[in-house]
């Protein structure tokens, strides 16, 4: 099963560069990359950053298939 990632929308819409993005959660740009592209599935703690950061409900940002 593989998780659903809306991350680079919403980074999108907000404006944001994945470096800018990767600088306000405390992670590597190449990270913010592998999390868009389904390669790393993120730990609870770094999905939470994100939906902070964005601005978004975590479970908006990453879901399971149907």
């Amino acid at each position: 099963m593989r998780l659903v990632v809306h991350l680079r929308a919403h980074r999108e819409r907000l404006g944001l560069t994945q470096a800018a993005l990767a600088e306000a959660v405390g992670v590597s740009r190449k990270t913010v990359n592998t999390v868009e592209n389904g390669v790393f599935v993120p730990s609870t703690e770094l999905a939470l950053r994100f939906a902070r950061v964005l601005g978004t409900p975590v479970e908006v940002l990453f879901q399971l298939p149907d």
